[in-house]
């Protein structure tokens, strides 16, 4: 015989478990990841398309791990093209290469760019194990992940373990500020499109890969915007009068990683990869008589 108290509890477990399977039927399917940021989680589990989540006072939350392109699994069959979101009047796609694309530079930045190329761009900051600046950082293949607080917006970036701080917590950006690879953030909401300001660059910045300059005296302005739970575009207005002769906007668009994570990408600025110190150790091909160790 069976003890009445045995009964009632499996009588009890029975209701929880079916009250908890009725709790989750009820929920809605959309944005709904089965094993809740787990890695492992099969994208068919979430509605790429669902509507951005929120923080708890209703500011769109930005966090999550982030990079370029379609989100995975979602590319298009091999011959296809893969289709571009429309881009607002006035603003182009950023490129890697050369992110000021037929915007008129002065003569001082062409002078600059002329000296770069004759070095190979082998004095980019990137390439130095130095920070690169926040346009390379935004358009480079390696992801970026973000916490977001009521007070700070982190960003960590698996790029040379690089990160960015902007601040939400009201304050003005300084007009003394130190200079900085990536200069100083600070942002502002404006409805639902977070605006970061930011200033305080050092002299000889690299705004991309074909060593266009970005000079102490530029300002950039970044509008983040995430229209749906996995994508986010961030519009990037660059005014530097030194470099360019008027200001321009480009789009980095990112897409949600919501199976993976960081790695460690190491690159110090005193490693040596090649040549003795003291030499061009970027010179590609096989080392020189004058350089080889004997």
């Amino acid at each position: 015989m069976t003890p009445t108290g045995v009964v009632w509890v499996r009588a009890s477990l029975a209701t929880s478990l079916a009250a908890a399977v009725l709790a989750i039927a009820a929920a809605p399917v959309t944005a709904q990841w089965k094993t809740p940021y787990r890695p492992g989680t099969p994208l068919t589990a979430i509605d790429l398309n669902a509507p951005a989540p929120r923080t708890f006072d209703g500011k769109p939350d930005f966090s999550g791990l982030w990079g370029l392109g379609p989100v995975p699994g979602t590319m298009v069959p091999v011959g296809e093209r893969l289709p571009l979101e429309d881009l607002p009047p006035g603003v182009s796609r950023a490129a890697q290469n050369n992110i000021a694309l037929g915007v008129p530079m002065t003569d001082e930045a062409l002078a600059i760019v002329k000296a770069r190329a004759a070095r190979d761009f082998r004095d980019n900051p990137r390439s130095q194990c130095r920070p690169m600046g926040i346009m390379q950082l935004h358009t480079l293949g390696p992801p970026v992940k973000i916490f977001q607080l009521s007070t700070e917006l982190a960003l960590l970036y698996e790029s040379n373990f690089e990160r960015r701080e902007i601040f939400l917590d009201g304050r003005r950006t300084p007009d003394d500020a130190q200079p900085f690879w990536n200069g100083y953030s600070v942002g502002r909401w404006d409805g639902d499109t977070l605006i970061v300001e930011t200033t305080g660059f050092r002299e000889d910045g690299w705004l991309d890969m074909t060593g266009t300059p970005l000079s102490d005296a530029a300002r950039i302005t970044e509008r983040f915007t995430r229209p749906s739970l996995a994508r986010m575009h961030i519009d990037v207005t660059v005014e530097d009068p030194r470099t360019f002769r008027r200001p321009f906007t480009v789009r980095v668009s990112l897409a949600l990683r919501p199976d993976d994570e960081l790695i460690e990408a190491v690159c110090l600025e005193n490693q040596k990869f090649g040549p003795e110190p003291g030499t061009d150790r970027s010179i590609p091909g096989p080392l020189s008589s004058k350089t080889a160790r004997p």
